[in-house]
């Protein structure tokens, strides 16, 4: 390799800095569980921690995508932050709660304090339908908003076996009468 290649592949590396360079990993080999806590660890000093897991729709909702690399990078910042560093079984048990499933928290807005008590999400998977949530948690009291608007933390988890890493997905909530109040495109491949 000429010096002008490698300079350029060291300009790039340095230009990409954190950003993803792989999909979505529902399943995390040692080297990406190795990879995740120390970007966690060297995340303390950032404040854009997160943004490749985080999603905006139309309607300014917000949505982070909680793959088991960024569960376990945030709680490799959390323990980073107190000067400490994850414990073996710490780090065990997160990845056997995380693998293979897809979970999100969705911050959702309303007009009332239980508006989003009885929402029901699916994701949309091209070709292969609707994926149903194996866990479902929505707030029963969302939190008034300085806007007089309520806003509400809703948790979604659903099985990844089916998922491309590096596909888009759609996830859809609708409301107990079945109209769709809240749709989200994710694109795993932008994320680990």
């Amino acid at each position: 390799m000429g010096r002008g290649a490698l300079a350029s592949l060291v300009f790039l590396s340095c230009l990409l800095g954190s950003a993803p360079l792989s999909a979505a990993s529902f399943s995390l080999t040692p080297r990406e569980t190795q990879e995740a806590i120390r970007f966690g660890q060297r995340s303390v000093v950032s404040e854009e921690f997160g943004r490749e897991w985080k999603t905006v729709n139309s309607s300014g909702e917000t949505l982070t995508v909680v793959t088991p690399f960024f569960r376990l990078a945030q709680a490799a910042r959390n323990a980073a932050f107190r000067a400490q560093s994850l414990k073996q079984r710490e780090i065990d048990a997160l990845l056997k709660e995380h693998q293979r499933r897809l979970l999100v928290w969705a911050f959702l807005k309303g007009g009332g304090e239980d508006f989003a008590r009885w929402y029901q999400a699916v994701l949309r998977v091209p070709g292969k339908g609707e994926i149903r949530p194996s866990f479902v948690q929505n707030e029963r009291t969302a939190l008034r908003q300085e806007d007089g608007r309520f806003l509400a933390r809703s948790i979604y988890a659903f099985p990844a076996d089916d998922l491309d890493p590096k596909g888009r997905v759609t996830l859809v909530v609708r409301d107990k009468d079945e109209r769709e109040v809240a749709r989200f495109v994710i694109d795993l491949s932008a994320m680990r």
